[in-house]
């Protein structure tokens, strides 16, 4: 399990502000009151990048506010999220979920990371964001992180025996469209599963593992010699006990196409609870990028620590984050290091 992260932050640790009011039903054809609740949150931070970039203004800001309601709809319960965020250029995401009792929950996504095998795309254990985090991203590829993105999906979930499972499907790119429209991107359909445990099943206390697989369209139809599809696994297993949890993931991503580059990932990761306000945490992550010329394989290197101190709805948190041939390009470094207030209300 993570100590302390806050990926996710807008969904998972919003404190309910307690406001309620008579909404429209979650079907149009069925209304009804609703309970509805709003939630919001706030991060201010302080980046520094690399030294060979341009920094301009260090300081920012991200506000977030999220509505959230559920009721009955023909004899389903059945849930509405909605977040809108500030960001640069407006963000926002949506999901609406209708709980089938023993048949599990279904699912539509715009964004909002419910389930899926992006879920589980790096389970170390960190204090604050995950090691990669706020390093540059290089076109064409993928850091060894797994998933198809969480953009107008239909995701499915259940429970058996101790074992969570969730699946989404997606036509084409995963792209977010609003009603009457349609995305750009690639076509094809992609396919993704993650299933996990705390390991009580197998009387190992402590542990928290999880296993998942995904074929990803990737656009690639045309050509002699291409696949239009990505084939997506990961796995990994973290250990807790007392204030320490430790952590490996292994993941693998086949790129389809005839001149794409595959990627391996392995990486570890180590945290604590020095108490119950401070943790700390130090993570590596390598990537073999397996070269289609006859070009020799270049291995990524990623290094990163966190510090985080936690006082009710507020947290401060220090992160460094560290990485050398970035992309799979040999001698491109880069670096990012960032404090960061967060609060919840």
């Amino acid at each position: 399990m993570k100590i302390n992260n806050n990926k996710g932050e807008i969904m998972n640790k919003f404190n309910k502000v307690g406001i309620t009011a008579l909404a429209g039903s979650l079907a149009a054809f069925s209304a009804q009151a609703v309970e509805m609740s709003v939630a919001g949150s706030a991060k201010i931070t302080y980046q520094n990048g690399d030294s060979t970039e341009v920094t301009g203004n260090p300081m920012g800001m991200n506000t977030s506010l999220a509505f959230s309601g559920s009721g009955e709809v023909n004899g389903y319960d059945t849930s509405l999220t909605v977040v809108a965020a500030d960001q640069l250029g407006g963000m926002s995401s949506a999901a609406i979920t209708v709980d089938l009792g023993d048949m599990g929950k279904l699912s539509f996504d715009q964004g909002t990371g419910i389930g899926g095998l992006s879920t589980i795309d790096d389970k170390t254990p960190t204090a604050a964001e995950e090691i990669w985090d706020g390093l540059d991203a290089v076109t064409g590829t993928k850091d060894g992180k797994v998933g198809m993105g969480n953009a107008g999906a239909f995701v499915y979930s259940n429970s058996y025996s101790g074992i969570n499972m969730t699946s989404q499907l997606a036509k084409g790119n995963s792209a977010s469209s609003t009603d009457d429209a349609v995305s750009g991107g690639s076509g094809g359909t992609s396919l993704d599963i993650a299933l996990t445990t705390d390991g009580a099943m197998l009387g190992l206390e402590g542990v928290a593992m999880g296993f998942g697989y995904g074929q990803i369209a990737n656009g690639k139809m045309t050509g002699a010699g291409n696949d239009d599809h990505d084939e997506h696994s990961t796995v990994f297993l973290n250990y807790s006990m007392g204030m320490i949890t430790a952590g490996a993931q292994y993941s693998k991503i086949d790129n389809g196409g005839l001149t794409s580059t595959d990627e391996v990932a392995e990486a570890w990761g180590i945290s604590a609870n020095v108490n119950d306000s401070l943790s700390i945490s130090y993570g590596e992550r390598e990537i073999e990028y397996d070269k289609y010329t006859n070009s020799a394989d270049v291995r990524e290197d990623i290094d990163g620590y966190a510090i985080a101190y936690t006082m009710g709805s507020a947290k401060i948190t220090y992160q460094s984050n560290e990485t050398k041939n970035n992309g799979g390009t040999k001698g491109v470094s880069d670096e990012n290091a960032q404090i960061a207030l967060s609060l919840s209300f």
